[in-house]
């Protein structure tokens, strides 16, 4: 059954903070924020595996109600976290500079640290899966340095699943991670958060030893899961970092690589207009795919839907 046995609104404080300060693990830095997330559970009594599902710049649209359908039917609860309306955002698409990349990390820990004694959460069982802006930061959440600052859950996922994430930014310790799985997901026709940067970073997780894997999909452009749409079309205004290097040098200090000087949303390598939209084919082939990936990671009884 694709539908929830039950679903929960469950409020939680997170902070908000610049970049430079997620990376300094400087809470004092940020202001207060009263988020929240929809958790959705399956039929039975529990303790079930969780799917934390984290949108993109566009907000919660139709692929995330996809995927929590799919994840339900599974037999595993899925969490669909908000990083917007508290902080009176609906979108930040055509103004990435309106809230750092990085807060959603610091909103998935603490949403974790929330849910983590849920009588029905299996807390050794948690998977993060993201999108976009979100598929950075369940991408990124891996690390060892960001859990080590930021995550007083208790809960480390045993897999980050991301979708087309950006990986235009180079963190410092970026390979070093904990034993789990790493997977991303990308379109090979997307110009938004182009697909080699992601490759890139997938191969130097590689060859640090991570079980990580990139899986391409032919003609997918940037949200080729959306199943309102069949073809791509101009996100007009949208701003993308397809032709930025971004590196952080120091703790906390990100720097245009082609400049030299500190990394800004008014920098030229800042371009607007990229395609987004669905890809049948695409979507298909990347919802058995993440069929068979839960159901490995899983194990028995959670196969694909």
């Amino acid at each position: 059954m694709d539908l929830p046995q039950r679903i929960e609104l469950h409020a939680f404080e997170s902070l908000t903070l610049s970049d430079g300060a997620f990376l300094r693990g400087a809470a004092a830095e940020g202001r207060p924020a009263l988020l929240t997330a929809a958790l959705h559970l399956p039929v039975g009594a529990g303790p079930h595996p969780l799917v934390v599902l984290m949108h993109g710049s566009g907000g919660i649209g139709s692929a995330v109600a996809n995927w929590t359908r799919q994840v339900t039917a599974l037999g595993a609860a899925s969490l669909v976290m908000d990083g917007f309306t508290g902080r009176g955002l609906t979108s930040t698409s055509t103004q990435q500079a309106l809230l750092g990349r990085l807060n959603f990390i610091l909103d998935i820990y603490r949403a974790l640290e929330k849910l983590a004694a849920h009588p029905a959460i299996d807390p050794k069982r948690v998977i993060l899966l993201g999108f976009s802006r979100g598929g950075q930061a369940t991408l990124y959440a891996a690390l060892s340095r960001f859990q080590a600052l930021w995550n007083r859950s208790g809960i480390t996922p045993m897999a980050h699943l991301a979708f087309y994430p950006d990986c235009s930014m180079r963190f410092l310790e970026e390979t070093i991670l904990p034993p789990v799985p790493v997977r991303v997901f990308h379109g090979l026709a997307d110009d938004y958060n182009p697909p080699h940067t992601a490759r890139a970073y997938v191969e130097r997780l590689r060859a640090a030893g991570v079980d990580a894997r990139f899986t391409a999909y032919a003609g997918g452009h940037h949200g080729f899961d959306n199943p309102l749409s069949e073809t791509h079309q101009p996100a007009t205004g949208s701003q993308s970092l397809r032709d930025c290097t971004i590196e952080e040098r120091a703790p906390g200090v990100l720097i245009n690589a082609c400049t030299g000087a500190p990394f800004s949303y008014a920098d030229a390598c800042v371009r607007t207009d990229p395609h987004a939209g669905g890809h049948p084919a695409a979507a298909a082939a990347a919802r058995r795919d993440i069929g068979r990936v839960l159901g490995e990671l899983l194990g028995s009884g959670y196969g694909p839907a």
